[in-house]
């Protein structure tokens, strides 16, 4: 089992983010000197990944067109002499082998993953979602393609939320197998206090076998009345065996004001060119 591939849905409306995602895609937003979008690429590129696919919808064209060569800009920066940033933009169109996929009615997470079938075919992939941003010394992504790959299964990033935070979420029946590794036997989304499993929630990533397309392609309408990934892999975990990483690293929910302030502070300090200059400036604040 070798996972080459990776899908990213950034297909949303961004509704936590209004009125910013109005006119600009959630994931084309500004943290710490790059788009958000830049930051889940560079992490699948970073664990292995040599193909991604990118689902989009109407109004998020600015996500391609930052994956592609810019000749009009690149000449004129050229001109000015501004060659290291000529170096830079082409880095990032060439960081990795992207291709777009429009997702033309968005009915959910599991509706935009089906939309991945052609281009992963039988193959495992990794999903990311486009709002989470990880810090991590490994990428949390190979963290879960080590363990999906050495065990031929499936496997979910999860970590331990809140009691009053879980039905937020969805939530897991685990049992654990090793450090920080689970068997799953159950999975609910956004559960009521009395159907919690546990505290153990996805964040935002995911190893899966190409068997999740079967049951995504029957899925009725869950919660919400869209196409839950959590309802189609709560019947995988049935069919085959599925994981669970107690990931390292950190996550942050950059789809939402708080979480998206906090990416930006923590990787702005985690940026030499401008960390100094930053705990200085939040120092000032303090006094």
């Amino acid at each position: 089992m070798k996972v080459r591939k990776a899908v990213i849905p950034a297909a949303g409306f961004g509704t936590r983010m209004l009125p910013a995602a109005k006119s600009v895609p959630k994931e084309m937003i500004c943290i710490a000197g790059k788009p958000a979008i830049h930051y889940i690429v560079k992490e699948a590129v970073d664990a292995g990944i040599e193909e991604i696919l990118i689902i989009t919808s109407r109004g998020k064209s600015a996500i391609e067109d930052y994956f592609d060569y810019s000749p009009e800009l690149e000449s004129r920066l050229e001109k000015s002499g501004k060659t290291q940033l000529v170096r830079e933009l082409r880095e990032i169109a060439d960081m990795a082998n992207v291709t777009f996929i429009r997702q033309k009615e968005l009915k959910g997470l599991g509706h935009a993953v089906l939309h991945a079938k052609r281009f992963t075919g039988d193959e495992p992939f990794a999903v990311l979602l486009g709002d989470d941003i990880m810090r991590s010394d490994v990428p949390v992504t190979k963290q879960l393609i080590d363990n999906a790959e050495k065990y031929g299964c499936s496997c979910v990033g999860v970590k331990s939320v809140e009691t009053s935070e879980i039905s937020k979420y969805c939530t897991l029946g685990v049992e654990s197998i090793g450090e920080r590794l689970f068997d799953v036997s159950e999975l609910i989304e956004k559960p009521t206090p009395d159907k919690v499993l546990s505290n153990y929630a996805i964040l935002g990533r995911y190893v899966l076998t190409s068997g999740i397309y079967d049951l995504l392609e029957k899925a009725e309408p869950g919660f919400g009345g869209e196409i839950q990934l959590t309802d189609a892999l709560n019947q995988l975990c049935r069919k085959e065996r599925m994981l669970a990483l107690d990931f390292e690293g950190e996550r942050f929910d950059s789809g939402n004001i708080c979480g998206y302030m906090e990416a930006s502070i923590q990787l702005a300090l985690a940026n030499p060119e401008i960390s100094d200059w930053l705990k200085s400036y939040m120092k000032g604040l303090a006094l």
